[in-house]
């Protein structure tokens, strides 16, 4: 009686695992992924690509920024993960926060790369005030490439290398079946322009600061969105920066402490630190910084970071 008892109870264990394990497999994997492509500065961090990220739905992908070695990025997060999107002849959407030389750096490369393997159709660009005359003297540059690609031996798809930019404003800037994406303006320094996007999928809700200082915009947009991808500065390290570079960094960036204030009022079920100014502080204290005086969910991202 005892032995049966025994089986019973480990006949019943087993239903019960393959039960749980059955309700795993069958739960549906988000259908919105953000891959942080590049989470650098202008400084020249080897661990650290030029700031840049791309939210895919399905397997299309939209990128945000283009800086250093975007290409090569999501071509290493479309081998690693299987992001079909993230494949380089896929690479068509570009959103474009502000026209700093570090988020735009990898202009050329989005434009031209994609195009040599083969991108199917011309590339849409979305950003500031001055991206058509960025485009139009990339294009000057590339003249004798352009034209040797396309009427050369290659015999390049001359239409893989046009761009439409579109010049934007704050508002509804771009919608398809897929997502909504809304630009809002953000304050960095003394640009003129400068924007955060929001992006809206079928089951996600994604806001982007750009590089701004403390802006009630995003809090604003945020309000409970499922990740808040915000840029950051070290209040240990700023401490120890010399005085032209705490005036400068206080107007076009956000410190730990801001960032914070932003979190807590804006309520994200995610925070995503990236552009992270830490200097010769530690991302621990980073952290630890941000963590004193917010309770939510907050992770410094990482090159090749995915988010579902």
């Amino acid at each position: 009686m005892k032995q049966s008892r025994l089986n019973l109870i480990l006949v019943l264990s087993l239903a019960l695992m393959a039960s749980c394990v059955k309700s795993v497999k069958q739960t549906p994997s988000s259908r919105t992924k953000l891959v942080l492509l590049g989470t650098g500065t202008p400084n020249a961090d080897p661990d650290r690509s030029g700031p840049s990220l791309a939210i895919i739905v399905d397997s299309t992908s939209y990128l945000v920024d283009c800086g250093t070695g975007l290409v090569r990025r999501a071509a290493a997060a479309a081998n690693k993960f299987g992001f079909e999107g993230l494949k380089p002849n896929r690479l068509n959407k570009l959103f474009v926060t502000h026209l700093h030389s570090d988020h735009t750096i990898g202009y050329a490369d989005f434009v031209l790369t994609p195009a040599v393997l083969e991108r199917t159709g011309p590339a849409e660009v979305y950003g500031p005030a001055g991206l058509i005359d960025m485009n139009n003297h990339i294009r000057q540059a590339y003249k004798k490439d352009y034209d040797l690609r396309i009427f050369g031996l290659e015999k390049g798809d001359s239409m893989a290398y046009k761009v439409n930019v579109h010049e934007i404003s704050p508002g509804v800037i771009y919608k398809d079946n897929l997502v909504e994406v809304q630009a809002f303006s953000v304050k960095h320094g003394s640009w003129d322009q400068s924007y955060g996007f929001k992006f809206v999928t079928p089951d996600k809700s994604i806001v982007i600061s750009g590089d701004c200082t403390y802006s009630e915009s995003i809090i604003n947009m945020c309000q409970d969105c499922d990740i808040l991808v915000h840029e950051v500065y070290s209040l240990d390290g700023y401490a120890r920066r010399p005085p032209k570079w705490k005036t400068y960094h206080a107007d076009f960036h956000t410190s730990s402490k801001q960032l914070a204030q932003i979190a807590t009022k804006a309520k994200p079920k995610l925070l995503v630190l990236t552009h992270q100014l830490i200097w010769d502080s530690t991302e621990e204290k980073l952290l630890e910084e941000i963590r004193n005086d917010y309770n939510g969910k907050v992770i410094s991202g990482k090159d090749l970071d995915v988010f579902e």
